[in-house]
C-alpha cells in the first residue's frame, strides 16, 4: 500500500469556539479602551472601562462552561486578555492619573503593579491543579485592578467632598498601586467564591438584603464597589492573621 505523500490533507483545520471568546475579546477591548482614555485624560471613562472588562471577564468562563465550549485556546486567550485589562491598563491609568508626579518612583511603582499581575497570572496558570479551590493564592488580578480603578473613580465622583485631601492623593495612589501589585504575588489566601452555589435555598431575608444592596449600589456605584473591594483586599490579610494566631493553639493542644 503506498504511503500518503500529502500529509497536509490528513490534517484537520482547527477552529475556535466563537461565543466565549467574544466575551474575552470584549474584555480585552475594555482594557485597551481604558489605556486610550487615560492617554486622552478621560480617567473616569478609563476606570469604568476596567470595571466593564471585569464583568466581561467573569462571564466568558461561565459561558464556556454552560455551553460546553471550554478549550485550551480560550484559557490562553483569557490569560492574555487579563494581562492587558488588569495588568497593563490599570498601571498606565494610575501612572497617567497620579503617579507621573513622582518621576522615576511613579513609573517604577506602576511597573511593580504590572509585573505583579504578570507573575500572578503565570503562577495561577501553573498551580491551577494543585491549589485549594476555595481560595486564591494572592489577590486576583481583577480585584487588584478594581482597587486601582476604584480609587480613580471615587476620587473623580466625589471630587468636591475629597478636595481637602487633594495633597494626599498622589501618596494614596502610590500606596494603592504598590499594595495591589505586591499583594497579587503574596501567599495571602483570598476566598474564591467557588463554594457559593446559587441553586441552594436561602432564607427569605436574603432576598431583602440583596434588594437593599442593589438599591444602594445603583445610587452610589463608585462608593459601593470601591468599599467592597477594599473589604475583600483586607479579608485575605485578616484570614491569614486568624490562621497564624490559631496555629499555635492547635500545636499546643496536640
Amino acid at each position: 500500500m503506498p504511503l500518503n505523500t500529502k500529509p497536509s490533507m490528513n490534517l484537520r483545520r482547527q477552529g475556535i469556539y466563537l461565543l466565549p471568546n467574544l466575551f474575552t475579546l470584549a474584555a480585552l477591548f475594555g482594557g485597551f479602551y481604558a489605556i486610550v482614555q487615560a492617554m486622552n485624560g478621560h480617567f473616569e471613562q478609563a476606570a469604568l472601562a476596567i470595571f466593564a472588562a471585569m464583568i466581561l471577564d467573569g462571564l466568558d468562563g461561565r459561558v464556556a462552561r454552560l455551553t460546553h465550549t471550554q478549550s485550551e485556546f480560550g484559557a490562553q486567550f483569557d490569560s492574555l486578555s487579563d494581562m492587558v485589562s488588569f495588568g497593563v491598563a490599570p498601571a498606565l491609568v494610575m501612572y497617567s492619573w497620579a503617579l507621573s508626579s513622582f518621576g522615576k518612583l511613579g513609573w517604577a511603582a506602576a511597573f511593580i503593579y504590572c509585573a505583579g499581575a504578570a507573575l500572578r497570572l503565570a503562577r495561577f496558570n501553573t498551580n491551577i491543579a494543585v491549589v485549594d479551590k476555595r481560595f486564591f493564592q494572592g489577590l486576583p488580578s481583577p480585584a487588584a485592578a478594581a482597587l486601582v480603578a476604584g480609587l480613580v473613580w471615587i476620587n473623580i465622583e466625589y471630587r468636591e467632598d475629597l478636595a481637602m485631601f487633594a495633597e494626599l492623593l498622589p501618596y494614596t495612589a502610590l500606596f494603592f498601586t504598590l499594595f495591589a501589585g505586591l499583594t497579587m504575588v503574596s501567599n495571602v489566601p483570598f476566598w474564591s467564591f467557588k463554594e457559593l452555589h446559587m441553586r441552594k435555598t436561602v432564607p427569605f431575608v436574603s432576598l431583602l438584603i440583596a434588594t437593599l444592596v442593589l438599591v444602594i449600589g445603583a445610587s452610589r456605584p463608585a462608593l459601593v464597589l470601591f468599599s467592597f473591594f477594599i473589604c475583600y483586599a483586607a479579608s485575605g490579610y485578616l484570614y491569614w492573621l486568624w490562621r497564624f494566631i490559631k496555629k499555635p493553639h492547635k500545636a499546643a493542644q496536640n
